[in-house]
């Protein structure tokens, strides 16, 4: 085990390159189970959640390797339909291969998936969406069985704007005879990279980002080379670290209108924010306002993702605001943390009261990627020393992290936990 040793109270200055986003690359990868041929994905970064998915797609028989930064997928010979608990108790995205198994194989047959404890986020509209494209299914307590030999398009109306469920059911129908429509799909920025790789590689899908994506089924897709977008959700957490501790802080390779819910918020906070094509730099003094309200949403509404990063930003600020969280019921747990470093947060339900606070160094656990990302945060921008456990949790989503702090000069150490 390893834990982080943050001296705070520095400012943070210089450029921070983001790479490949988590969030597009986990369903591509799971998309290549369709794929007969070599898949090369660019500018991929070893986040755990990755190297789990590259042990799926291994466990079903396919090839998954890094060559430096290049992340390489061969699935011609992939034959196994079914993944054990072992495999997808250690990530939520696992989810993401029962549409391109049930495209391949016809069938699938997965545990049920794990990942951070954020809440229940049931895959129920995965499944249901499947039934509407003639997909039998069958459930126990352990495992989730599907039948996929009468697979076909149909017409889906989803109960609520899934990211997973929209990536899911786009990749399901990719292969499928016909044409099938999502309405009420998700918008986010992953779903138009998730579309835009599925046409590269010879697919039928357009749509995206506009709430209703539209597929038409293809005999085969083919393999290819592709980049996938940049981490708007990394991006984002070096942007509201440099507003909350000071300095002045560049981020590359993102594009500013996925990320305007947060530097709009930003600004309202005092920082000054400017945007070039392909980066963003914000600059402050470390002294901000309070937000008044902060209210997490689908896409383009404030991501989730950053609630937690934004609440320990407010937590250091002037005055008093609210943080109102409607996608997730349990992604408060990193108040407890930032309550020891000195945060005034009162938790009721989905909203926290958040009062301006001095924060001080000390002992903390992440217990979830982006709560952890926040006590990272949270312990630059204190006075003293801050250690922080549970890293595990940090390293799904961000890789180097403690690297490229340090290259805007922060003070933070990766060390091993003697178990002495």
């Amino acid at each position: 085990m390893d834990k982080y040793i943050i001296n705070g109270g520095k400012k943070l200055h210089g450029v921070v390159d983001v790479m490949a986003a988590k969030n597009a690359v986990l369903p591509i990868i799971a998309c290549c189970i369709m794929i007969k041929d070599v898949v090369v994905l660019k500018g991929c970064e070893r986040l755990t959640d990755v190297e789990n998915m590259m042990r799926i797609i291994r466990n079903l028989g396919g090839r998954c390797d890094f060559d430096s930064n290049d992340l390489i997928i061969d699935c011609k010979k992939l034959s196994r339909h079914s993944v054990s608990h072992e495999l997808t108790g250690a990530l939520r995205s696992s989810v993401f291969i029962l549409g391109p198994l049930l495209s391949r194989l016809h069938r699938a047959e997965i545990s049920y998936p794990g990942g951070c404890d954020i809440g229940l986020r049931p895959i129920d509209l995965h499944l249901e969406g499947l039934k509407n494209l003639g997909v039998k299914l069958s459930e126990d307590e352990e495992k989730i069985s599907c039948d996929g030999r009468n697979i076909h398009s149909g017409i889906i109306s989803l109960a609520f704007p899934s990211v997973g469920a929209t990536e899911n059911l786009i990749m399901a129908a990719t292969l499928a005879s016909g044409r099938t429509v999502i309405r009420n799909a998700a918008a986010e920025p992953e779903i138009i990279d998730l579309q835009n790789f599925i046409n590269a590689m010879g697919g039928n899908v357009h749509g995206a980002g506009s709430g209703v994506v539209i597929i038409d089924g293809v005999s085969s897709l083919h393999g290819g080379v592709y980049s996938p977008i940049r981490d708007r959700i990394s991006a984002g957490t070096f942007l509201i670290g440099g507003a909350m501790c000071g300095g002045k802080v560049t981020v590359k390779g993102i594009r500013s209108d996925w990320l305007f819910s947060l530097t709009e918020k930003l600004r309202l906070a005092g920082a000054v924010v400017t945007e070039k094509l392909g980066e963003i730099t914000v600059e402050s003094d470390g002294a901000l306002r309070i937000l008044r309200k902060v209210e997490t949403q689908p896409f383009p509404g404030f991501p989730t993702d950053l609630q937690a990063p934004i609440t320990a930003m407010m937590s250091a600020s002037k005055g008093r605001g609210y943080v109102i969280e409607n996608l997730f019921e349990n992604r408060f747990r990193h108040t407890r943390e930032l309550k020891k470093m000195g945060a005034d947060i009162i938790v009721c339900g989905r909203a926290a009261t958040v009062r301006g606070a001095k924060l001080h160094g000390a002992n903390v656990i992440a217990q979830d990627l982006r709560g952890g990302a926040a006590l990272v945060l949270a312990g630059l921008k204190a006075e003293g020393k801050t250690e922080i456990i549970g890293l595990e949790h940090i390293d799904r989503g961000y890789y180097n992290f403690e690297e490229k702090i340090t290259s805007l000069g922060g003070d933070i150490k990766r060390v091993k936990i003697s178990c002495v």
